[in-house]
């Protein structure tokens, strides 16, 4: 089996590359994923592959049954999804949408996942169980693509016994692939903060209610909320990212927004840590004689690498790769919607690196320089496929 999913990723991979050209072309923003869901169909239909459409709006659900297809039932995840970025990169699949570019890789794991499932459906009679295979829109916004999917019943009928997915690394070299078990990836919430009070002349301070001064004190106060609080062996960040107020030299206004991320690796701090900062903003804006308005929008729990899945599936990509092919990945703080799944089936969420130092390629992610080595592309068709057959 592994040799002839070698074969087929080999045989394949102009063909995917070229898919991944077109996807990179045609990116889409969040739950606007309309053309690449038909392209996909289209692929789809091409391929043999029975599916239905139309799920969370643009998601795909995929189903290709082996041998004995009620022993045991896998899913693959790919998400495809793009960011509000211009593209400066300078290759003929140049992304044709104005403002919009597959910054992220989805484009590649889109490509991967799909080459995967044209290799599935090739070999269906050569191995157990059933494979599902969920093409997600909207990754990148929140509520996540991926918790309106688990709305829709895509993990039900039948329930997985493992799910699957992975990301594009391009600090790894391409070839690689990088594990982690247990508790991976951070829980990301978005935190917005008004701040009201009685504007007036820059002058004539003290006949007014100083928002701006207001707001600079909880950007430093809300700072102690990780240090002072959270267990140093927990990681955990609080990030205010934008500070909109004002528009003149010498007026003081009436309103300051502030807006920014929390992230954490525990469920219990996280929302203990909202009761933190929720109380010590108001506190503070009222202390100095403002009024607050505060919303903490909850996003995407931690993920979580359910340690036996994970262990399994660093074990057959070593088989397929090579053991000198695969690494330790680090924790991170970035957030992904593939945490959804992974509260309710025993997930895998791994990296395939995409990273080439001698040809340049070393943008990061979210970037508008940001490529891949496309031969990762061979690497992650198959092993995508062989995990899928072997588990």
């Amino acid at each position: 089996m592994k040799t002839r999913i070698k074969e087929l990723a080999k045989q394949y991979a102009p063909e995917f590359i070229a898919i991944r050209h077109h996807l990179h072309s045609h990116p889409e923003l969040s739950f606007q994923e309309f053309e690449t869901s038909l392209f996909i169909q289209q692929k789809l239909d091409e391929f043999g592959v029975r599916y239905t459409s139309g799920i969370a709006g643009t998601g795909i659900v995929a189903t290709i049954e082996g041998k004995n297809p009620s022993s045991k039932t896998i899913a693959l995840r790919a998400d495809m999804d793009a960011l509000p970025i211009t593209e400066i990169n300078d290759v003929p699949y140049k992304s044709q949408n104005t403002g919009v570019m597959h910054a992220c890789g989805h484009d590649v794991h889109t490509t991967c996942v799909l080459g995967a499932t044209r290799i599935l459906q090739e070999l269906s009679g050569e191995f157990e169980g059933t494979v599902k295979v969920l093409f997600q829109p909207g990754e990148e916004k929140h509520p996540g693509g991926a918790s309106l999917m688990i709305k829709d019943g895509v993990l039900e009928n039948p329930r997985p016994d493992a799910i699957l997915g992975m990301h594009v690394q391009p600090t790894m070299e391409a070839g690689k692939l990088g594990f982690r078990a247990g508790q991976y990836m951070a829980s990301a919430d978005e935190i917005y903060i008004t701040i009201k009070g009685k504007g007036g002349h820059a002058a004539l301070p003290h006949l007014t209610v100083d928002t701006i001064l207001v707001a600079s004190h909880l950007v430093v106060s809300l700072q102690q909320v990780i240090s002072r609080n959270n267990n140093p062996f927990s990681p955990s960040v609080l990030s205010i990212c934008a500070f909109n107020g004002g528009n003149s030299t010498n007026v003081i206004p009436s309103e300051v927004k502030l807006m920014g991320t929390f992230r954490a690796m525990d469920e219990t701090w996280r929302f203990k840590a909202h009761d933190i900062i929720k109380k010590q903003a108001t506190e503070l804006a009222h202390a100095m004689g403002a009024q607050i308005d505060i919303e903490i929008l909850v996003g995407y729990p931690c993920l979580y690498n359910n340690e036996a899945v994970t262990a399994q599936a660093r074990g057959l990509a070593e088989e397929y790769l090579g053991i000198d092919k695969v690494e330790d990945t680090e924790v991170r703080m970035g957030a992904e919607d593939f945490a959804f799944y992974s509260q309710i089936v025993p997930a895998c969420f791994f990296r395939l690196g995409t990273g080439n130092i001698a040809r340049g390629i070393t943008s990061g992610v979210h970037t508008p320089t940001f490529d891949v080595d496309e031969s990762a592309i061979e690497v992650g068709i198959g092993t995508m496929a062989y995990l899928a057959t072997q588990f």
